[in-house]
């Protein structure tokens, strides 16, 4: 059970040390080869693959399929997948800010770090590829301190992106000196180095001088003009000429043989040849010093190089995976992890969507809250498929218009296009839309069983669910509507017998058996079980009661969620005696005699096969005979599941037509508040109006009043004028105090006995006053109310009475 591993230290071992062998490492194998079987039967690789192509660098679409193909995220790992995921399409929403690196290739980055490593120059095409990484970093990052600028809260919707990226510490004279030196094409340009311009300026004066000369000794050839040709052989200038023709020109024989003619270079152009090669030589040179110059460069900031390249390849999965999720319309899944076998306990629990928070409360009762869910393979094949029948039509479209220009002539034999067809196919996909699935599961439930014929759906919805469980784990968006809740699994173990990729072949009982017998071992209470065709290849009876005992021991040994599908009736009744088995069904249409691929929640399926040949016209006595030979017993409980149906249904449409009662009253009750307020808000106005003209009429009562008084004095002064004489100071005693009045010419009023009498009841009430906190009698209201304030200067009280506080004159209110 050991193999012997040698320490080697230098040419000379030192020790032979036993190595033991984990021996759990063998489980840990063969469960995981379990789950990579049920992930081939889901098809999850043609998944990964779908989504990898998304990715913009090829090795963004490999880390891709990598991380995707993984799965050994933990709960806390799966958050922060979808988290990144989530702050990237908040990043393709807002526009500015997008994660396309299709224009950069990362081979030749990579290639180009591991030259600069070994010392190597760089070539041109790689030092070009380094300098696309820099740019594109920066201006993802301005981009992005754009956008935060303009809106702070941009930070925290593209966290926990905006970090790494704010990270990047890009060499911008780096990526300046590179394209000074380096052309578009990878070349460098001639004026990188004054030695390379030199160089490059004698090799092509040494061309024309070369091509000058050789031109000048093939018009000499008179007789042999036409069968002479310039030629380059290893960078030598040289003359060719035509099969079996001897030429004059005098020099040195490269190559000659029957048929083929002879290759001369001429003697005097051997120096010029020479002292190209050599300036073709110092060319190399120049370049290759300044390529080194690039290379030197490059490894002052080698390291933030490489660390570029790595955020650019993460960046390129995070941002696959959300364009993927955009281009199919997914919603991000509220993943859950539950604590302990019984779900009914508290859940840890954190959304990846963070506005998702306030739709958890609403269904805690789910384990499995999946609306309108679509398989996304069969999604993605039908819009290919569209995308295809539309370019069928477009190409057919453009087709016969180019014939009708008279561009194209008809070939004999050629088959007109048949455009009608074409549309009437385009319009068939676009109404044979897949159809989404509706899984809610409640969380008392362990065992889902799922019943109905043949073609309806049933391993579909096991594969919908799988995939999406998955999905969620992986950080990607469910293909479902806005509000998903998926609970956190460790592992997805799937036995779907009508897939060949197993390992061994599902086709026999023995296979399937031990496939169900593997997942049972390795299952875990976080575990999803999917079973499709359980107890199945075998006796019925006895294929029922192994699916049975399978079923109980799942929920039994916990389980955290099986969904098994069956043909046998028995295992529609344990959930009559198990309350965490649930029933499911596929719906079938009997009118039209066809699967609708809709799920009935809480009934089980029942047997059509006979309903079915009645109606497809099989003889009556056969059918008759059948119906008799199936057991009246059976009938029944047909009868009562079809009851079940009736009911189920009424209910739904009772529960439909009380939420619009619901709403109805709902709108009924926000328009009394409205109704109410606005009266509310009139009487107020009222009130208020009414104050307001009261005091508007009490002040124009005053206005009158003292403008009587003023013409009742000025009349008192006409009628006496005092003489100058008696002119004086009057001392006037008023409640214990001298008051000195002096004035020029007194009324008669004041020198009466009344008038006096007048001022000391006067100064007599000022000092009764009423103090803050005293209740008065407010007369123009008819009510009483509070002091709050007291201003005697200005003949001024504030008073509240009710709601309303009022500022009113002294002579207003009483006691």
């Amino acid at each position: 059970m050991y193999s012997r591993k040698c320490i080697l230290v230098g040419m000379h071992s030192l020790e032979c040390i036993p190595k033991i062998e984990d021996p759990n490492a063998a489980l840990i194998k063969h469960q995981s080869s379990v789950h990579h079987d049920s992930l081939r039967v889901l098809e999850w690789d043609k998944l990964c693959d779908s989504v990898a192509s998304f990715a913009g660098t090829s090795f963004g679409r490999e880390a891709t399929k990598e991380q995707l193909w993984s799965l050994n995220q933990t709960y806390e790992e799966s958050l922060r997948l979808l988290e990144e995921t989530n702050a990237a399409v908040e990043m393709n929403k807002h526009g500015g800010c997008s994660l396309d690196f299709r224009g950069i290739d990362v081979v030749l980055v990579k290639s180009a770090i591991q030259h600069a490593r070994r010392s190597l120059p760089l070539d041109g095409n790689e030092a070009m590829a380094v300098a696309a990484l820099l740019q594109v970093c920066e201006t993802l990052q301005l981009n992005l301190k754009a956008a935060i600028k303009e809106d702070a809260d941009w930070y925290r919707r593209f966290m926990p992106l905006t970090e790494e990226i704010m990270g990047f510490v890009i060499n911008r004279s780096l990526v300046k000196l590179i394209l000074q030196v380096i052309d578009e094409d990878g070349s460098v340009k001639d004026s990188a180095s004054s030695t390379l311009k030199r160089s490059r300026d004698q090799v092509r004066m040494l061309e024309r001088k070369i091509y000058n000369l050789m031109d000048s000794l093939i018009r000499s050839e008179k007789n042999e003009a036409s069968l002479l040709e310039v030629s380059n052989v290893d960078g030598r200038w040289c003359i060719k000429s035509g099969a079996d023709q001897l030429t004059d020109v005098k020099g040195l024989l490269l190559s000659s043989g029957s048929g083929r003619g002879s290759i001369v270079e001429p003697l005097s152009a051997i120096p010029l040849n020479d002292e190209l090669q050599q300036a073709r030589a110092s060319v190399a040179k120049a370049e290759a010093d300044v390529l080194s110059m690039l290379t030197e460069k490059m490894q002052m900031d080698l390291s933030e190089i490489e660390k570029l390249l790595n955020s650019i390849i993460r960046l390129d999965v995070v941002n696959a995976r959300a364009t993927y999720g955009l281009s199919f319309g997914g919603t991000c899944p509220d993943l859950f992890l539950p604590e302990g076998n019984d779900s009914s306990t508290s859940v840890a629990y954190l959304s990846g969507n963070k506005n998702s928070n306030a739709s958890f409360p609403i269904k805690r009762e789910w384990t499995l809250y999946l609306p309108k869910a679509y398989h996304p393979l069969l999604l993605q094949q039908h819009r290919q498929n569209l995308q295809k029948a539309r370019k069928d039509v477009s190409n057919a479209t453009s087709e016969i218009r180019r014939k009708q220009q008279g561009e194209i002539m008809a070939r004999k034999g050629e088959k007109d296009i048949d455009l009608p067809s074409l549309d009437m196919q385009v319009t068939v996909l676009e109404q044979a839309h897949p159809v989404p699935v509706d899984f809610f599961v409640n969380h008392k439930t362990r065992v889902v069983v799922i019943t109905g014929p043949n073609t309806g759906g049933k391993t579909i919805c096991l594969k919908t669910v799988g995939l999406a469980a998955m999905m969620a784990k992986s950080g990607l968006h469910v293909l479902a509507s806005e509000s998903v809740k998926i609970p956190w699994f460790d592992a997805v173990f799937a036995d779907i017998g009508d897939e060949q990729s197993l390992s061994q072949s599902l086709s026999t009982f023995s296979g399937h058996l031990k496939q169900i017998n593997d997942i049972q071992s390795h299952s875990t209470s976080q575990s999803l079980v999917l079973l499709d065709e359980v107890g199945a290849g075998t006796n019925p009876l006895e294929g029922a009661a192994l699916g049975m005992s399978l079923l109980e021991s799942l929920a039994e040994t916990g389980v955290l969620l099986t969904i098994a599908t069956t043909h046998h009736g028995e295992l529609k009744t344990l959930k009559y005696s198990n309350d965490t088995f649930e029933n499911a069904c596929m719906e079938f249409d009997d009118v039209n005699l066809k699967p609708t691929f809709k799920i009935l929640w809480g009934v089980p399926g029942r047997s059509n096969a006979i309903n079915i040949a009645e109606k497809l016209g099989v003889p009556t006595i056969i059918v008759d005979n059948a119906r008799e030979l199936y057991g009246s017993a059976s009938a029944e409980i047909d009868e009562v599941i079809t009851d079940m149906e009736r009911l189920k249904q009424d209910f739904k449409e009772y529960l439909e037509e009380a939420q619009h009662h619901m709403m109805l009253s709902k709108d009924l009750y926000e328009n009394l508040l409205v109704a109410r307020r606005k009266i509310m808000e009139h009487g107020t106005g009222q009130r208020l109006r009414k104050m307001r003209e009261i005091s508007e009429a009490a002040a124009m009562a005053r206005s009158i009043l003292h403008k009587k008084a003023r013409q009742l004095r000025a009349s008192a002064i006409q009628s006496s004028q005092p003489s100058p004489a008696d002119k004086s100071q009057h001392i006037l005693a008023i409640n214990g105090q001298q008051t000195m009045a002096e004035y020029t010419e007194p009324p008669m009023a004041y020198k009466s006995a009344s008038f006096l009498e007048d001022i000391k009841q006067s100064q007599s009430e000022k000092s009764q006053l009423p103090k803050v906190g005293d209740m008065v009698y407010v007369s123009s209201l008819g009510r009483k109310g509070t002091v709050l304030r007291l201003e005697p200067s200005k003949d001024e009280i504030v008073v509240q009475t009710g709601n309303m506080k009022l500022k009113l004159k002294l002579t207003d209110i009483g006691k």
